[in-house]
């Protein structure tokens, strides 16, 4: 049943194939971010001590003033509800468990996961953890053909296996042109919620000025890296101005490249 493989059609009428991730997986990841978020329960709890008692005595726990518990009770709320919610949002998917054990969560048309899909799901996950450890959620993944517990049903996401062996690819011209110029996506650095604003409508243009970046005569390219670069420098943060073009090229190219592990499906 795990070796089945999902059939995804994106609005760009791409065909995808992903490997739901299964119950093992799942509750392994799990684990590992329960252990993670347990020892920074423990640390809240550990300076809440300090702060109210000078020392890290878990006798005084009982005796606590009951607004210094309230503090305690919201922080660790917070933190182990906003773990899962703003990882998963700004990491393209994953929490640390999950990455470790090589999965992500994707919406059901194969695009990144959105900032309302991630807080449905991890809002819900109070109604997957009833009655008592998980039991409504791990029965559902058990149980559905997608493995799908109910926030990510709800939700409108899937979890699944990253692939882990790439079939090598003959290099595009134009990869062989960033190649090149030593163009490397380390050399962009930019905010993630910035780079989130980027959609399928601007990587649409991008990849069309990659895919015509060599063909097109000098003063083309040069009138197209501009105009391109007025239409997505402003949302990622970036000024137009006082920029050569190569430089713009250079920067256009980069982001090429970053963008295309996230959005080019192509298998």
């Amino acid at each position: 049943m795990y070796d089945n493989q999902v059939d995804i059609k994106t609005p760009e009428y791409v065909s995808l194939q992903f490997q739901p991730a299964g119950l093992g997986s799942r509750a392994a990841a799990f684990i590992l971010d329960q252990l993670i978020l347990m020892a920074v329960n423990l640390l809240i709890i550990i300076v809440l001590l300090i702060i109210t008692y000078g020392q890290a005595d878990f006798f005084f726990l009982q005796s606590m003033p009951s607004y210094v518990f309230g503090i305690g009770i919201v922080a660790i709320f917070a933190i182990n509800w906003g773990y899962y919610f703003l990882l998963e949002f700004f990491w393209g998917g994953k929490t640390v468990g999950k990455r470790v054990l090589g999965i992500r969560v994707i919406q059901e048309n194969g695009h990144s996961i959105t900032l309302l899909s991630s807080f449905i799901r991890n809002l819900l996950r109070l109604i997957d953890s009833l009655p008592a450890f998980y039991f409504i959620g791990m029965t559902m993944l058990y149980l559905h053909s997608k493995h799908k517990r109910i926030g990510d049903l709800v939700a409108g996401t899937i979890v699944v296996h990253e692939e882990k062996v790439k079939k090598k690819k003959k290099m595009k011209a134009i990869e062989k042109e960033i190649n090149r110029r030593g163009l490397r996506k380390e050399d962009l650095v930019i905010e993630t919620w910035n780079l989130n604003q980027l959609g399928t409508k601007e990587w649409n243009l991008l990849k069309t000025y990659s895919n015509r970046f060599l063909q097109l005569p000098l003063g083309q390219r040069n009138h197209l890296t501009r105009k391109l670069a007025f239409i997505l420098y402003p949302k990622l943060g970036l000024e137009v101005e006082e920029q050569t073009y190569e430089e713009l090229e250079d920067t256009l190219l980069i982001l090429y490249l970053v963008l295309k592990e996230e959005w080019d499906f192509e298998r």
